[in-house]
């Protein structure tokens, strides 16, 4: 069956970094969009950055264009999200989610499958 699995969470200090990594199993990685989303207590989910299948296109939330970058490592079948200059209202817990539509969509429902989430809490 298809398994997403998100690491790198934790405490993190405002202004710190931190990478996230999703490992995909039981799908053909290469062929999927591959999205990072969040939800913070008491609020929707939102999206935060989507990479194509090639990792040549991506498109990123304002909220954290120039602090977040997303790559994808197709032969590990890992995604990635690099964290920079992280603020307090990043705390949220991250979805990793994969996508078998072949354009980037910034809407949870067009995603096809969930990872379990990693808390990431910024906090001094």
């Amino acid at each position: 069956q298809v398994q997403l699995v998100e690491s790198g969470g934790g405490l993190m200090q405002p202004g710190g970094s931190q990478r996230l990594s999703c490992a995909a199993s039981g799908l053909t990685f290469r062929i999927y969009i591959m999205g990072w989303f969040r939800q913070a207590p008491g609020k929707e989910r939102e999206f935060v950055v989507a990479i194509n299948q090639s990792g040549g296109s991506t498109v990123y939330a304002d909220s954290v264009k120039g602090r977040f970058t997303i790559s994808r490592d197709n032969a590990k079948k890992t995604v990635y999200l690099q964290m920079n200059m992280l603020k307090p209202e990043d705390t949220a817990v991250y979805y990793c989610a994969a996508d078998r539509v072949g354009i980037i969509s910034r809407s949870p429902s067009e995603y096809d499958y969930w990872g379990q989430g990693t808390q990431v809490t910024v906090s001094s």
